[in-house]
């Protein structure tokens, strides 16, 4: 028999985006209101469909620009400014998760200091920074009073992986540091493990663990005031990728 392209059912692929950030001391992800079917007006992570013409890691970092503004640079390249971690989470296939057509989405993950006030594009009509525990949420009611529904999409299984993955990769590698801007304060640090693993660190503790840990911080000889106070150190990341000791999170 002839080959015939049409024989085939329709398939895509997609990239979705769990973006997180730290804002008000609290680990929060970039959600979008679908202003279009399926899922219209349900809140959903950032993503659309891969092009003709891209890899997943270029549709996954236009994708990213397009929602923040961000540009991307991998686990192996040093950080940039204005840029946000980004690596690719997970694959998810359900033939069911799109009513649609067959779409298979690769997640990825992106980690970036506190981000401004997001702006809605595309098929959006909304979007905002939510905290993770409460788009994680089935039911009742969010910060705004608005009643909470589920993600769009597997969505909510797609966050809760990237959450995951965020609180294990701090343990042992020195990720922290990318929700973090160039130059920081070991207490700016230490709110930053608190909002991912959602515990309170004993201060005197953390700064000891941290500074002693080769290549992890490196003093760039300046302070700061902005947390009030006395000065405080500044500090930049170290060449380290992994921690020896690594962060252990406490148990809870």
């Amino acid at each position: 028999m002839p080959y015939d392209p049409s024989a085939f059912p329709p398939f895509a692929v997609t990239v979705d985006l769990v973006v997180l950030t730290v804002r008000r001391h609290a680990l929060c992800a970039l959600a979008v209101r679908r202003g279009e079917p399926p899922f219209q007006g349900r809140w959903a992570l950032p993503g659309g469909f891969v092009r003709d013409d891209e890899d997943l890691s270029q549709a996954a970092a236009r994708e990213l620009a397009e929602e923040t503004g961000l540009r991307a640079y991998g686990p192996a390249a040093p950080d940039q400014d204005n840029g946000a971690h980004l690596e690719q989470l997970a694959t998810y296939g359900d033939p069911k998760r799109d009513p649609r057509m067959r779409v298979v989405s690769v997640a990825h993950l992106a980690l970036a200091p506190d981000l401004p006030a997001p702006r809605a594009g595309g098929d959006a009509s909304n979007a905002r920074w939510a905290p993770v525990e409460e788009l994680l949420q089935q039911s009742g009611y969010g910060r705004d009073g608005e009643p909470v529904a589920p993600l769009a999409f597997d969505h909510a299984q797609i966050l809760a992986d990237g959450v995951e993955r965020a609180r294990s990769k701090i343990e042992y590698s020195s990720l922290a540091t990318a929700f973090c801007p160039a130059e920081f304060t070991v207490g700016e640090l230490r709110r930053v493990y608190e909002a991912v693993w959602g515990v309170a660190l004993d201060p005197r503790n953390f700064h000891r663990k941290v500074t002693g840990t080769p290549g992890f911080l490196v003093p760039t000889g300046g302070t700061t005031t902005r947390q009030g106070g006395r000065p405080a150190q500044l500090f930049s990341a170290g060449g380290a990728t992994l921690l020896n000791p690594p962060m252990l999170r406490p148990e809870v």
